[in-house]
């Protein structure tokens, strides 16, 4: 039977989302939290120096370092990308780690509540994803471009041999709220328990069919020719991440109070809106479907 011996609880990735960087700061002055019987568990700072800085990053964004081209590319040496080389000797090396299980703690500005990201599909991230939303109805499940092989994912959590996010918002950057740090824990701890419920074969009966959404692409801002903003999120939008959008609503409205709605021809459902870190690149939310995730 598969054994999950190794588990890394990982915060700080982004230095500016505090949630995860307290919470493990919290598990190593109380390591009781995180321990378990059929498992050990060590918990990581990611990239302290972008939190000194209080920056999301200092060069270049450490959660899109880990694929395994770039892991091998020497050339690549700026802060991120050295660190992720760091990170990966010491949890990886990716493909043949030796952490089995790496959960990821980021924060979002968005609406998102407590979200439990999977990259990867398969029976364990299936029977995962039960667990959680049985034990916590609020969270929702996320299926992140899980059809990709782990190695050309770029995501931290995929040093694992099994990996997870935890996304919890909404929370401004640099910035900590009670609610939302609870919610990590709160998360973080059925995860845990899960795994020792499954190195044990003591998993209560579980649903047969789980909600998840499965991300199928993100859209931009509206902008001119020369790259400017022209318009915003629409209000009816706004805060409503995981709330359908259907073929012909508004989802932008412009500065000169035109609308732009939505031109495909399916019910989506926005994540991500208005995260303030992808502003940058003029993101302004991500599009899921609803998916089920079913067990047999």
């Amino acid at each position: 039977m598969d054994q999950i011996k190794q588990v890394a609880i990982v915060g700080g990735v982004h230095g500016n989302e505090f949630s995860g960087i307290y919470l493990v700061r919290q598990y190593l002055a109380q390591p009781e939290q995180v321990k378990r019987a059929s498992f050990t568990t060590e918990s990581v700072w990611a990239n302290p120096e972008a939190h000194y800085a209080n920056k999301r990053y200092l060069h270049s964004d450490l959660n899109r370092q880990f694929k395994n081209c770039d892991l091998a590319n020497l050339a690549l040496s700026n802060y991120e990308q050295s660190r992720a080389k760091v990170l990966n000797a010491q949890l990886g090396p990716k493909g043949n780690a030796r952490t089995d299980l790496l959960i990821d703690l980021h924060n979002t500005t968005s609406n998102m509540g407590a979200c439990l990201i999977l990259t990867q599909s398969g029976p364990f991230y299936n029977q995962m994803a039960a667990y959680v939303k049985m034990m916590m109805p609020e969270a929702i499940i996320s299926r992140d471009e899980d059809h990709f092989a782990a190695e050309d994912h770029a995501l931290m959590c995929t040093l694992g041999r099994y990996g997870v996010l935890v996304e919890v918002g909404p929370q401004p950057q640099s910035v900590l709220r009670q609610d939302v740090l609870e919610l990590m824990h709160r998360m973080t701890q059925h995860i845990l328990d899960f795994v020792e419920h499954y190195n044990n074969g003591t998993l209560p009966v579980l649903p047969k069919e789980t909600e998840a959404f499965r991300y199928l692409h993100s859209i931009k801002l509206p902008m001119n020719a020369q790259g400017e903003r022209i318009g915003m999120v629409h209000k009816n939008v706004q805060d409503r991440d995981y709330q359908p959008i259907y073929p012909g609503d508004p989802i932008f409205t412009l500065f000169d109070g035109s609308e732009i709605p939505y031109d495909g021809d399916t019910v989506v459902y926005p994540t991500f809106i208005n995260e303030a870190a992808y502003y940058d690149n003029n993101l302004a939310m991500s599009l899921n479907e609803k998916v089920l995730i079913t067990l047999p």
